[in-house]
């Protein structure tokens, strides 16, 4: 579980090394998670040069992708997966998709999420990355890049990086034999990174009357949230491949090559 100190591309991170029962762990080079790519540039950030991305996977929604769009690098694809599309379709856009702009007016932010109601009203975005069309069409998309051996390296992101991006990574760990507590340390190792990109926002936010804690459930991670989309998966699947197989529809095909291709023996 390796933070990459990129100076362009905040929150970015190879799943490579995370242990794997038995002594084994996962292959490192070949699979990035991060926050929005509108800033990258791997002509001045050695760090983002040397990872040799090919395929890029943006789960951020069209308005998101519209206001920051992603910088690739040199002979790089992208593969649009907009996870949230179908609530956003419905007239709910997300807290996930617009967290600029809930930092940006505590007044609103208090009187929607206050008092404990973002923590609510996250734990819901989790259960509908699992429940939503759109969601499972994206994860699927994902899934089957991540299996196909010319894709990669590869890098996957929503905005910052925590949640859509956080519940992909919980997938892949999870199909690759990680422990619930490798997993979830996975989840919540993103913190600090996310803190240090919102903080003047954050800082902001406090400055005009909004709630420290009502930020932080804004723009962090709690094992609530994931927990759940684990419960969403156990009740409608019973596990993480009967969800993967029959939910997401990925083949047995697709989840051997994503063993095969990431799981290092000791």
């Amino acid at each position: 579980m390796n933070a990459i100190p990129s100076t362009t591309v905040a929150n970015l991170r190879d799943l490579g090394g995370t242990p794997l029962p038995g002594g084994r762990s996962v292959r490192s080079g070949l699979l990035f998670r991060s926050g929005q790519l509108d800033r990258m540039d791997a002509a001045s950030d050695p760090a983002v040069a040397a990872l040799g991305i090919r395929t890029v996977v943006d789960f951020r929604t069209r308005a998101e992708r519209e206001a920051r769009p992603d910088r690739l690098p040199e002979g790089g694809r992208l593969l649009l997966a907009d996870v949230l599309a179908d609530q956003v379709s419905s007239g709910r856009v997300p807290a996930a998709a617009r967290l600029r702009r809930l930092l940006a007016d505590p007044a609103v932010t208090e009187r929607e999420l206050g008092g404990g109601r973002g923590r609510e009203m996250f734990a819901d975005i989790y259960r509908a990355f699992v429940t939503t069309d759109s969601a499972r069409t994206s994860y699927r998309a994902f899934l089957n890049e991540v299996a196909d051996p010319d894709s990669g390296p590869l890098l996957f992101h929503c905005t910052a990086g925590k949640d859509r991006t956080g519940w992909a990574a919980t997938i892949v760990l999870t199909l690759l034999g990680a422990t619930p507590e490798t997993v979830e340390a996975e989840y919540m190792s993103v913190n600090a990174a996310v803190r240090e990109a919102f903080a003047p926002l954050v800082e902001g936010f406090t400055l005009e009357g909004g709630q420290p804690e009502t930020a932080l459930s804004i723009i962090g991670v709690v094992p609530g949230y994931l927990d759940a989309a684990l419960d969403e998966v156990d009740a409608r699947y019973g596990s993480m491949e009967k969800y993967v197989r029959e939910g997401l529809g990925v083949t047995s095909a697709a989840l051997g090559s994503i063993r095969e291709r990431f799981v290092v023996e000791g």
